[in-house]
């Protein structure tokens, strides 16, 4: 069972990542076949189970990161084409301008930052469960 808070926290992020990966399918959609068994983007309802990408993030305790807990942003693009080094740290690097952008917005009350983790990108900071 999830605190009702935690969930509503992470509806939230959820709809921030919809509203990212519509913009990234909007400049990026065409730029690889979509994997065979992947729908068209807007074919289903979520977009996380459409188009080229699938962009979301999955809470850390952040044992031996230096930046503690957090949630690890995931890019995935959906395709059997190896995608370029250059596009995908390009699409990466947008992904956080995103998030740095919107975060704000979305939780206007809380001090978070978008931090390369190692290999990864991580949301860290107030993550408490205060007003959400």
């Amino acid at each position: 069972m999830r605190h009702p808070k935690a969930l509503k926290w992470e509806r939230k992020l959820k709809a921030l990542f919809r509203r990212i990966d519509e913009r990234l399918e909007a400049e990026y959609g065409d730029r690889y076949p979509l994997h065979p068994a992947r729908p068209r983007e807007g074919a289903t309802a979520n977009p996380s189970h459409d188009g080229l990408f699938n962009i979301g993030a999955s809470f850390s305790g952040g044992f031996g990161s230096a930046h503690g807990a957090g949630y690890v942003v995931n890019v995935q693009m959906v395709t059997l084409e190896r995608v370029d080094a250059d596009l995908r740290e390009e699409i990466e690097q947008r992904v956080v301008e995103e998030l740095n952008t919107e975060l704000p917005k979305t939780f206007p009350d809380r001090h978070l930052q978008v931090s390369r983790d190692g290999h990864t990108f991580k949301i860290h900071g107030d993550l408490s469960l205060g007003e959400v």
